[in-house]
């Protein structure tokens, strides 16, 4: 059974959301999407410049990665339980959206960099569907991407074989002109998240 969290992981976990509690306090009535989020956030607090590499093996940006609505989740391929739930639960996410004339990308950040090539992720994403893209990079890459969306992962020391990675489990809702939108925990269900990526996408 993959471990949510490592004990360092659960303090950043909390630490994320004390700063969310910070930011709907000080955030003030400004919001146009106040109706839309779980909590008002500042754009541009989560999400930064990105340089990965997609499952095809081409070099991609934020700007490409998020020229559209785009539901972010960080894992990894290996992944047992936890990893496969999310993905499927976020590529339904994107085809109830679908159904609604609402184009939105899911896609999967590796945190296990050493194993997740762009090949190893091509495989892993045909099991959801046509729209789930996987995205990886050099280490420095990854931590670089964690590190703009405030991800906590940890990857054994002198890892190899069949190893455990912990991560963060959440899934974050970029949008195309306004960055970081919003983001949902596991027990978020696919309609409930699917309503409320339509409503930032029909208020944008």
């Amino acid at each position: 059974m993959t471990k949510l969290y490592a004990s360092v992981g659960a303090v950043a976990i909390a630490a994320f959301f004390a700063w969310t509690a910070f930011q709907l306090w000080s955030a003030g009535r400004t919001d146009p999407f106040a109706s839309c989020r779980s909590g008002k956030i500042a754009g541009d607090a989560i999400g930064g410049p990105l340089d990965l590499i997609d499952e095809n093996g081409a070099k991609v940006t934020d700007k490409e990665i998020f020229a559209k609505p785009t539901l972010v989740y960080f894992g990894y391929a290996s992944c047992a339980d936890v990893c496969p739930l999310d993905n499927a639960r976020n590529s339904e996410v994107a085809d109830l959206l679908n159904a609604k004339g609402i184009d939105v990308t899911p896609a999967f950040i590796s945190v296990d960099p050493q194993r997740d090539t762009p090949a190893a992720l091509k495989d892993y994403t045909e099991n959801f569907g046509d729209k789930l893209i996987g995205l990886t990079g050099t280490a420095d890459q990854i931590k670089a991407a964690a590190a703009a969306f405030k991800v906590y992962y940890k990857v054994p020391d002198n890892a190899t074989g069949a190893y455990e990675v912990d991560h963060t489990t959440l899934t974050y809702l970029m949008m195309p002109k306004t960055g970081f939108a919003d983001f949902f925990k596991r027990e978020t269900t696919s309609e409930d998240m699917a309503a409320k990526v339509a409503c930032f996408v029909n208020g944008s």
